[in-house]
């Protein structure tokens, strides 16, 4: 079993930054990918970044490559979302889940990912 909890969310302007946090905890995460996901009012949940928890490779959605940043440090559990520029298209509830490599790698399916967090809501006013 694991946990992923997720903090760090909260109003901002258009162009400002924000960090999210994802605390994980329960088992090792080895042979998993910690992936963000973002969901507007009436909209479907969006991959927007993911990183191996071994290796520390990343991945991005386009939308947010160049401006967004995310990073683990593996003595905390935590995987970071460092969100710079942003934009009203950004807003939503942003949910951290954790992915099993062992069955390979789908960074955007929402059901290749085995445990969700509860999400923390980022709201930004243009």
């Amino acid at each position: 079993q694991v946990q992923l909890v997720e903090s760090g969310g909260g109003l901002v302007q258009a162009g400002d930054s924000l960090r999210l946090s994802c605390v994980v905890s329960g088992r090792t995460l080895s042979n998993y990918l910690i992936g963000w996901f973002r969901q507007a009012p009436g909209k479907e949940r969006d991959f927007v970044a993911a990183i191996r928890w071994s290796g520390g490779r990343t991945y991005y959605a386009d939308s947010v490559e160049g401006r967004f940043a995310i990073s683990r440090d593996n003595v905390k559990n935590t995987v970071y979302l460092q969100m710079n520029s942003l934009k009203p298209d950004d807003m939503g509830v942003y949910y951290c889940a954790a992915q099993p490599l062992r069955f390979g790698l789908d960074l955007e399916r929402l059901s290749a990912y085995e445990y969700w967090g509860q999400g923390t809501q980022v709201t930004v006013s243009s």
